[in-house]
């Protein structure tokens, strides 16, 4: 090899080297401002279902999902606030000090962030609800999809739209024709 060609290639890889420490140090720099997005059941679970992807105690994390009707607990004293969040599968317990969004209620999307406290609690910093009736996080989204396909549960079952829902109502309304026409 010449010398020309020699110099070259020691150039390029100490640029290459270069910019691979960077791009490190960085990433070990902002390791502490990286949120993770999990919804409830990957945080029991784990993301696809892999113990070791769970979420360990004392991680930052954004969990989003639907608030439980009847779990919100308000503490009378002061602003705490104590509701469960879940997608189809298992809850999650989330602990929230200072005031919610306007929007947020029962039945409704949110995205908390947080630190995990344990398995199934988390202590959130900041809770952020939907903008309005059809909005659902991006990340979420994908991932009940993802979770919710593959058990068997349709679009139109996210939506409360069943198509075993609907066949049950088409036909209580035939039986209630026919009781009807019975009794004339």
């Amino acid at each position: 090899m010449n010398p020309r060609r020699k110099s070259r290639l020691s150039l390029l890889l100490l640029v290459l080297l270069g910019i691979s420490l960077a791009i490190g140090l960085m990433l070990y720099a902002l390791r502490q401002n990286i949120d993770l997005f999990y919804t409830p059941s990957e945080v029991i679970y784990g993301k696809d279902n892999k113990a070791d992807t769970k979420p360990q105690a004392g991680q930052r994390l954004r969990i989003g999902g639907m608030v439980v009707e009847g779990s919100v607990v308000r503490d009378p004293n002061s602003l705490k606030v104590r509701f469960d969040l879940n997608d189809i599968g298992p809850s999650v317990t989330v602990e929230y000090e200072g005031i919610l969004p306007d929007l947020f209620r029962e039945g409704q999307g949110i995205v908390a962030q947080g630190v995990l406290i344990d398995e199934k609690t988390m202590k959130a910093h900041e809770v952020l609800a939907k903008h309005d009736e059809n909005y659902v996080p991006p990340e979420l989204e994908t991932q009940m999809q993802k979770i919710h396909q593959p058990m068997g549960v349709s679009d139109g079952d996210l939506k409360n739209l069943s198509e075993k829902d609907q066949q049950n109502i088409e036909k209580f309304q035939e039986h209630l024709k026919k009781t009807i026409e019975a009794n004339k």
